[in-house]
Formats: structure tokens, C-alpha cells, sequence
């Protein structure tokens, strides 16, 4: 097999975009996240208008816009809990005898899901005029720690680097980046990389995959790649160290679609994704291909959402045909960058 088949990976993503099975359930809290894997995937192949109506279309962006969380009446835009929620079911207790239901202090936006809403509603060619920037910044300020890492939540103690990547992608996209101190950020980002000069979660950690993607990006969208990074030729011989066929999250784990993507998309970042064996890296790609449709983590996986969107991703990345080109830093479309820039409220000011 030299090439994916194309019409059942979009069948694919339409089927979840319209109903998630079953074994979703426990992923609820971040049903935002996972319409941005159907959304971005359709679009990268140049098919979400082709399979979304304009009704459908008008839906999906009201819903996203009722996961958003704006100041409360006692509070006033300093309030720390805004943004976009994962889904209408997170951080919400319900009274069964009630005739309403009644929101508690935890009904709070997360910054991934924040994040991906705000590129969910660039897919469907909004053009954020109902965005609370305002909320969002003072969110992202109250959010960030004295050491310049980020919480997903107020109260949260995760403190990584997905959510610096977050808060940058975020305040990039509202063009607004009075929420973020950057200079205890990038001092932050500086500390993450290991003796392997990758990218590692928290301080004095193993380098990661992941973690490089989210380092290297925030750097890019912050403008700070050549300042941030330590040294960049040891980086990107520890990217290319970790292809097998596809690739590996670190050293001696098995080799697993996603990290396609994340490495991947870092070299890119680098200017050096053509040093990548394309030919190994399709060859794993499409040995993990399903027949129902969507990529798995590997060969002996079933699909899911995440994997599929990154399998796309990578075709995204090695300028497959029929693939549009994706921005690697912000992990959207390209076209929905564009669409950014032009059309939406707060870059046309």
C-alpha cells in the first residue's frame, strides 16, 4: 500500500464528528479538544465544507461559544475562572430536584480546551467577535506562577510545559499578549531542556516527544526560537535519533503515530524536516491504518481521534497530495491561519 485511503479516513472523521462511540464517555471533559481533531483533520483534507451543512456549521460555533465562561456578577474582569470549557458537562453539579441547574466554584475554562475552541471557531470561519479577550488575558495572568509556568485551571497544581504552549498559542490568536509575563516564560522554557538539549515536562525531567513540540512551539509563537534555544543542532539530532520507522516519544520506547507529528512538526519548526526518512515514516503510517478507517497508535491499535488527526497531520507535513499545508507552531490549518489574520476582529483592528 503506497497511499491512505482517503475516503474512509473522511467518513472517519465525519462519523465522530456527528456521534462519538461509546468508549468517549470518560474523555467528556475535553469533548472540545476532540471536535478540534474531526474539525482540523476535515479541513486539512480539504473536506469539512463538503461534509458539514451551514446549519451545522452555525451549530458548532454556538456551541462552543456556550462553553465559554465569562465574569460573574460579583467579580470583575480579573475573575480567574474565564475562558472555554471542555464541554457543557465540566465543573457542573446538578440539584435533581431543581428545575435549573446550578454552577459551582470548579466551573471553570481550561486552557487546552480554551485553546482549541478558539481554533475550532477559525475552522468554522468565525471570526471571534464574541470572544471575551479581555476575560481570557486576566484568566492567563492569574493563571501563570511565580517560577513563569502556567496552571490549566485555577487551583490546579499541574504546572507543565502543554500549558505554556496553551497560553501562547492563546494569546497569539487573540493577538493580545498582556496576559502572559513572557520574560519569566521564556526563562521557564530555558530550564525545561535536558542534558539532551530536548524538551522536557518540568524542570530536571526526562525529554519528551510532546514536550519538545510544546517547548519549540511556544518559542516560535513568542519569537524567541533562536534566543530560547540552548543548542540547536544537539535538538534536532535528538529528534532525528528518535525515528525508527515512524517515531518514539523518547529513547528505547516503541514507536507511536502521534509522535509523527509532535517530532515532526518541531523539526519543521527547526528547518529541518527534510533530513526525516519520509518514505520509513509513511511506510509506519500506513501500516497503522485501520480498515474501518483513522489511524491508531500503531499497528496493533484500534483508531481513535487523536491518532487519526495526527496521522493527518503528518501527511500535512510531508506535502502529501489533496493535503492542505498545516502551521506547525500553532497546529491548525494553514488556511485557518489566514482566516485568522484577515477576517477575524482582533487582527483586523
Amino acid at each position: 500500500m503506497t497511499s491512505y485511503n482517503r475516503e474512509k479516513l473522511i467518513n472517519y472523521f465525519k462519523a465522530n464528528l456527528c456521534m462519538l462511540p461509546t468508549g468517549y464517555t470518560a474523555t467528556e471533559t475535553n469533548r472540545m479538544t476532540l471536535a478540534f481533531f474531526c474539525l482540523g483533520a476535515l479541513t486539512l483534507l480539504g473536506e469539512l465544507e463538503n461534509n458539514i451543512t451551514e446549519q451545522n456549521r452555525l451549530d458548532w460555533i454556538d456551541w462552543v461559544y456556550a462553553q465559554q465562561l465569562h465574569p460573574t456578577e460579583n467579580d470583575d474582569a480579573n475573575d480567574a475562572v474565564c475562558g472555554f470549557r471542555g464541554s457543557s458537562w465540566s465543573g457542573r453539579s446538578f440539584d435533581p430536584h431543581a428545575t435549573t441547574c446550578s454552577h459551582v466554584s470548579y466551573d471553570s475554562g481550561h486552557v487546552a480546551n480554551t485553546y482549541t475552541a478558539l481554533i475550532n471557531l477559525l475552522l468554522l470561519g468565525d471570526d471571534l467577535s464574541r470572544v471575551n479577550r479581555k476575560a481570557i488575558t486576566n484568566t492567563l495572568r492569574h493563571l501563570q506562577q511565580q517560577d513563569g509556568s502556567i496552571a490549566p485551571t485555577v487551583g490546579s497544581l499541574e504546572r507543565d510545559v502543554r500549558f505554556i504552549y496553551c497560553a501562547c498559542a492563546i494569546s497569539y490568536i487573540l493577538n493580545d499578549w498582556s496576559g502572559i509575563d513572557r520574560e519569566r516564560a521564556l526563562d521557564y522554557i530555558i530550564q525545561l531542556q535536558s542534558y539532551e538539549y530536548a524538551f522536557a515536562q518540568c524542570p530536571k525531567q526526562e525529554a519528551h516527544g510532546g514536550s519538545t513540540f510544546c517547548g519549540t512551539a511556544a518559542l516560535s509563537i513568542m519569537g524567541n526560537l533562536d534566543e530560547g534555544i540552548l543548542n540547536k543542532d544537539q535538538l534536532v539530532q535528538w529528534c532525528l535519533f528518535r525515528q525508527i520507522g515512524g517515531f518514539q516519544g523518547r529513547p528505547n520506547k516503541l514507536q507511536d503515530v502521534c509522535y509523527g507529528f509532535w517530532i515532526g512538526a518541531s523539526l519543521a519548526m527547526l528547518d529541518s524536516f527534510h533530513l526525516v526518512n519520509s518514505d520509513a515514516l509513511k511506510e509506519f503510517l500506513l501500516q497503522s491504518e485501520s480498515h474501518v478507517g483513522g489511524f491508531a497508535k500503531d499497528p496493533e491499535s484500534f483508531p481513535d481521534v487523536l491518532h487519526s488527526y495526527m496521522g493527518v497531520a503528518i501527511l500535512s507535513l510531508m506535502n502529501e497530495p489533496n493535503v492542505q499545508p498545516i502551521h506547525a507552531a500553532l497546529n491548525m490549518p494553514l488556511s485557518a491561519y489566514k482566516h485568522l489574520k484577515e477576517n477575524t476582529i482582533f487582527w483586523k483592528q
